[in-house]
């Protein structure tokens, strides 16, 4: 005969919004993507057993003692603040439409927990429905899939110069004429910036600058930055298909991979280790651990980078944002932002493609930074391809939109400082 059996089924009300941080299940309820499969063992509960007495038609008459008692699968609290998750979302998703682009990545993370707050990707889907569950969709391409970060990787290459003691943030280094010949090979900037300081070749974005000090650094000097903020391991979020990223880095290598990498070229990063780089330097030199999960309580963290010297970086990197900088379209309303353009060549078999990478990275507020926030938009098409004209436009509106959700007083007062009255006890 035939029979109708009820059965429960998984429905995502967030949709396509939270889609690659959740995932979905199959028709038995086995995590295949996500959060769902990342801890598909916490959340499956366990069937129990109870004896019962039967007609001779399998109708149960009467109930008997529990063989064995039904556990309930574990309730999971995600970082994720789906209002900060919605507006990004939104943001990205408009982008990527706005400059035909091929995919796109966008991670928020609060500094002090370590907590992602948001992670999007497009495209996206929707878990309700099996006909978006194409795998080109589906995966999470912020934790999934490196690129090469590009001019975002300098602040790290001035890290090493200070922490070397060989530089100050004052030191000048001569870029003049705007090219350096390494190796048989050569490194350009878009203009001939003449000398500058290391401050101001973070801010000018310049190529020529950071090989010069890369090339005065031995390896290890100039690699630490690069490996304390976590770059070429994963971020042990247990998330599936989490890549740990690659820097090419191998006995007796030449001068001219030295110096690309320094600016971020021979490196393959993920949206998220790019955003927990960030972190490291908003929070002062201290890396703590990634978590999708709430975290209750503070988190204290490594210190891993001299604070005063992440302080000098992070204050390079608000050059970036100001008006002059490569990365003022960045610039929210009330607060001070420091951050980073990259634009970057897209490899390809045999070396590099006319696409393009368009990045941002950057955190706020300044004075005490909260928020690191990385966008990525993959392949954007037309005339308008640059980090600081794709990227960084999404990045502050996201930033701005996030600050204000939570409630992060605003740090910029057109120059004057707020000053706080206090009394003394009896007056």
């Amino acid at each position: 005969g035939i029979n109708l059996v009820e059965e429960s089924r998984r429905y995502y009300p967030t949709a396509e919004i939270s889609a690659h941080i959740i995932g979905f299940t199959d028709i038995d309820e086995r995590g295949l993507e996500g959060i769902e499969k990342a801890f598909d063992k916490q959340l499956q509960g366990e069937n129990g057993r109870r004896k019962i007495l039967q007609d001779k038609n399998g109708n149960p008459i009467e109930q008997a003692n529990i063989l064995e008692v039904a556990k309930s699968g574990e309730d999971l609290s995600l970082s994720i603040d789906i209002r900060i998750q919605t507006n990004a979302y939104q943001q990205l998703k408009a982008a990527v439409k706005r400059y035909h682009a091929k995919a796109g990545s966008a991670v928020v993370i609060d500094i002090d927990t370590g907590e992602v707050l948001a992670m999007v990707n497009q495209p996206s889907y929707n878990p309700n429905n099996n006909k978006t569950r194409v795998p080109n969709a589906t995966r999470n391409r912020a934790i999934t899939d490196v690129f090469e970060p590009g001019s975002t990787v300098k602040p790290l290459t001035a890290i090493s110069a200070l922490s070397s003691g060989k530089y100050r943030s004052d030191s000048k280094i001569d870029t003049s004429p705007g090219s350096l010949r390494v190796g048989g090979r050569w490194v350009r900037d878009g203009h001939n910036y003449g000398v500058l300081s290391v401050s101001d070749v973070i801010k000018k974005s310049s190529n020529v600058g950071v090989t010069r000090i890369a090339l005065s650094l031995d390896d290890d000097e100039f690699l630490a930055s690069f490996y304390k903020v976590g770059f070429g391991l994963d971020n042990a979020t247990g998330f599936p298909g989490e890549t740990s990223g690659h820097i090419n880095v191998r006995k007796n290598w030449s001068a001219i991979e030295k110096a690309t990498l320094s600016y971020g070229y021979g490196i393959d990063v993920s949206a998220l280790q790019l955003a927990k780089a960030y972190a490291v330097l908003g929070g002062l030199g201290k890396n703590r651990p990634i978590s999708l999960l709430k975290i209750n309580g503070p988190v204290v963290g490594e210190q891993v980078i001299d604070p005063y010297i992440a302080r000098q970086v992070i204050r390079m990197m608000e050059q970036v944002v100001s008006t002059e900088g490569t990365g003022n379209k960045a610039q929210v309303e009330g607060y001070r932002v420091a951050g980073k353009t990259g634009t970057a060549w897209k490899a390809e078999r045999g070396g590099y493609s006319d696409s393009y990478v368009a990045v941002f990275a950057g955190v706020a507020p300044v004075r005490n930074p909260r928020l690191a926030i990385v966008v990525m938009i993959d392949d954007p098409q037309g005339d308008i391809y640059y980090g600081g004209d794709v990227s960084a436009p999404v990045f502050a509106e996201i930033m701005e939109s996030s600050l204000r959700t939570l409630n992060i007083a605003p740090d910029l007062t057109n120059g004057s400082e707020l000053k706080v009255a206090s009394m003394e006890a009896g007056q």
